[in-house]
Parts: structure tokens; C-alpha cells; sequence
């Protein structure tokens, strides 16, 4: 029993859904569940709509029906029979936000994004599943809210795994047992009260690790434009190499530092139930890819260096106003802050009366975080920095991505090396 998940740039327009069901053609007859992203840059689209819809700039509607007009126009592209049942799918799914926007907003910016943004899962769910059907691949459309129950932290959601287990194996198992593929969504769950959640950007690799998990799956693969692993963004570092095995350590070590091949979080439930994870490429289907598996725990000595860049962070200073130690007290409250406004620290440092903090720059939270933290304490930011990390570093390496760079801050352990620093060389191009 396998778990695979596609991502946005493996089905981003007509042509890459026709490669997936090329892909999926392979797998017919062996139970499958199948975890679908929005089309390639369908989410930045609609996070577009519902930060007009919030603003009431009066574009809303206007962005949705771009949305729906792109997603239409590639429904023609594969099912030229406009009586199709997808089109109703596609009218019917699309109508209900139209509606939402309809009225003006009255709950927070959480609970619209995730009303909105969940859109594109949806939409591109009922694509593909009515595509694999018109070419002989017999497959059943099912909706994830239904089976991830979730709390009610918006753009966050966290899954109540009992539930969700006993939704998965009641209504997913019968599927994969026919044997037919469940086509479903990722990043979205549902609360008890019947409204959708996201668990958190990016979030469709955790959604397809969860499945294999509560389902015992005998591996998970998520397909990418990418060889596999590699051990730099091939985009800022042409010359990075494929890793063809690593452990669950490492991967979600990685992962943790910004890597952005799986999420983090989808590690987790895979290491707990011994699960090897596969990223296999999509444009060459039939090269074997990386393996993450407990079978690569002896492995870490013999990996290159590895590097993350993450771009748009923020430096945050917080100093006590009256010169109070920065000791376990101090650090307890500014913790307790972060956590209560869902803020990672990507990095951190403390002297006699100061705390430094590099954490991602969005600013929907950040003001927030500043509003309170301000209460008690003093805090200054820096912008526009990118945090370098380099897991089994050498001097060669560390040379290479520091030079000719202004270093805010650096920090470096027997395995680790990491620093703060403008945001020149990297990013410009992308």
C-alpha cells in the first residue's frame, strides 16, 4: 500500500496532470492514495483574493474569477465535453466563495484564509480525478475535510488523530481495497463545526505522511521537479548534488532549517512508524530518486555539506527595560509570547540583558508579537536578512557562502554553522 503526493509544479497546467496520470497509469490495480496540491501558484492567487476580500478593495471577485477562468480553461484542455460532471464541480465549488465575498468580512483573517485559499486543492482534486477517469484510471474523488479532523487554529490546524484515524479507515480502506485510487486533497482539514482549516503552508506533504501513517502505508513518495534531495537549492547553487539515502535525523533536521523539498512535519508520523520516504522526480519518473529511511542512520558521516538559505527574515533584539538578567524568567515570558502567537525561532542568542531572535518576516503575526513583546521590554528589528545554515560544514563551504557578505551573527557547533546576513547574491534572480 502506497501513499503519493503531487505537488503544484506536477500539475500546474494541462500537459503536467497528463504526466501524472502517465505516472499513475504505472500503479493501477495496487492500492493507492493519491495527495493533490492547488495547481502550481494557484495558493499565492488566492491569498491574493482574500487579502483583497479583507482590505475590501473592491478586486475580489474579480482575482477569484481568474482563478476559476485559469482552472477552466485547463478542464477544456483534458475534457473537451463541457456536460461533463466536473464542470458543475468546478461552478459549484467556485460559487461558494464568490458568495463569501459577497458579504463583508466579519471573522478573523485566519478563518477567511482558510475559507478562500482551500479553493485550490479543491479545484484541482476534481480536475485530476476526473481526468484519470476519462483514461481508464478508476479512481474516487474524496474530501479530506472530511477525514483530517482538526481543531479550530486557523491556518494551523491541528489534526485529533483518533478521529482521523477511524474517518481514514472507514471510508478511505474500502477504496484502496477495490482496488481503486482515493484521490484527495492536502493542506486542508475540517473542524466539528464543518469549517475548513489549512495546516500550515506547504502543508500537502504532511497530509500525505499523516495517510501513511494511520494507514500503515508500506512507503510514502512525493514527486518533484528536482532529482531528489539535493544538498542546496539547485536554483541558488547549480552544482548541488543528489543524496541518494538519508536518515530520518537528517531529513528532518534539514527540513527544520528551511529546506524546502518536504515539510517538516512530514517526517514525524513516517519515523514513527518506521515508513521510508521517497522524492522521485516527476520529469524522470524512472530514476530511483533519495530514500529517507531508518535503514541510512550510519550514513551522516559521508554527506556533503549541506546548506539552507532562507530569505525575508527578520533579526528581533529584546532587551528588559530594567536591566533584569536575561535568566530562565525573562526567557520563560518571551517564549511563552512566541509560542502564543505561533512564531518559530529559526535562530537564537542570549547575553546579560538582551534576546535575539531571527524569525520568519510575515507580517500578519509580526505586529502582534511586537505589540506584546513591547509591553515588558525594549525590542529593536532588522529586515531583509537571510539566515545561512550549513549542516556538516567545511571552511571551504563556509567560506564560499559567507564572502563578500556583511555577517550580522554567526553561531557554529561540532555539526552546525549558521549565521545572519544581508540578503546580497541570494534571491535576486528568483
Amino acid at each position: 500500500m502506497r501513499v503519493f503526493k503531487f505537488g503544484g509544479a506536477s500539475v500546474k497546467d494541462a500537459d503536467a496532470i497528463r504526466n501524472v496520470a502517465d505516472i499513475l497509469r504505472q500503479y493501477v490495480g495496487t492500492p493507492l492514495v493519491v495527495v493533490i496540491s492547488a495547481l502550481g501558484k494557484t495558493t499565492n492567487a488566492l491569498e491574493a483574493v482574500t487579502d483583497a476580500h479583507i482590505q475590501q478593495t473592491g478586486k475580489a471577485a474579480e482575482l477569484l474569477q481568474a482563478v476559476c477562468d485559469q482552472h477552466l480553461s485547463i478542464s477544456r484542455q483534458l475534457i473537451a465535453d463541457e456536460q461533463h460532471p466536473l464542470y458543475s464541480h468546478i461552478a459549484q465549488l467556485c460559487s461558494g466563495v464568490a458568495a463569501m465575498l459577497s458579504r463583508r468580512p466579519q471573522a478573523t483573517y485566519g478563518f477567511v484564509y482558510d475559507q478562500i485559499v482551500s479553493l485550490g486543492e479543491l479545484l484541482s482534486t476534481r480536475i485530476v480525478s476526473a481526468y484519470l477517469q476519462t483514461q481508464g484510471i478508476d479512481n474516487e474523488w474524496i474530501d479530506v475535510r472530511l477525514l483530517l479532523r482538526t481543531d479550530n487554529t486557523y491556518r494551523e490546524g491541528q489534526i485529533q488523530w483518533k478521529h482521523s484515524q477511524q474517518q481514514i479507515k472507514t471510508l478511505v480502506t474500502p477504496i484502496i481495497k477495490q482496488p481503486k485510487m482515493a484521490i484527495t486533497q492536502g493542506f486542508l482539514g475540517g473542524t466539528i463545526e464543518g469549517f475548513t482549516t489549512t495546516l500550515g503552508r506547504e502543508g500537502s506533504d504532511y497530509t500525505a505522511a499523516v495517510f501513511a501513517n494511520m494507514l500503515d502505508a508500506d512507503s510514502m513518495t512525493v514527486w518533484k521537479d528536482v532529482p531528489g534531495i539535493l544538498n542546496a537549492d539547485p536554483r541558488l547553487m547549480p552544482n548541488a548534488v543528489k543524496i541518494a539515502q538519508l536518515s530520518y535525523y537528517e531529513a528532518i533536521e534539514m527540513t527544520y532549517y528551511g529546506a524546502h523539498v518536504i515539510h517538516p512535519k512530514t517526517i514525524k508520523p513516517l519515523q514513527n512508524k518506521g515508513i521510508p520516504l521517497h522524492v522521485r522526480s516527476f520529469v524522470q519518473p524512472d530514476q530511483d530518486g533519495t530514500v529517507v529511511s531508518k535503514n541510512a542512520d550510519n550514513l551522516s558521516t559521508a554527506l556533503p555539506p549541506v546548506i539552507v538559505i532562507k530569505a525575508n527574515q527578520l533579526l528581533l533584539s529584546v532587551v528588559s527595560k530594567d536591566f533584569s538578567f536575561m535568566a530562565e524568567e525573562n526567557l520563560s515570558r518571551i517564549y511563552e509570547i512566541f509560542a502564543r502567537h505561533r512564531i518559530k525561532t529559526n535562530l537564537t542568542q542570549n547575553a546579560a540583558i538582551s534576546f535575539s531572535a531571527c524569525i520568519d518576516n510575515t507580517p500578519n503575526r509580526i505586529k502582534e508579537l511586537l505589540d506584546e513583546l513591547e509591553e515588558d521590554y525594549s525590542v529593536k528589528s532588522n529586515a531583509g536578512l537571510s539566515l545561512v545554515t550549513i549542516r556538516h560544514y567545511t571552511p571551504e563551504a563556509i567560506a564560499q557562502q559567507t564572502e563578500g557578505r556583511e555577517i550580522v551573527l554567526e553561531q557554529k557547533s561540532r555539526y552546525l554553522f549558521k549565521c545572519w546576513c544581508d540578503k546580497k547574491q541570494y534571491f535576486d534572480s528568483l
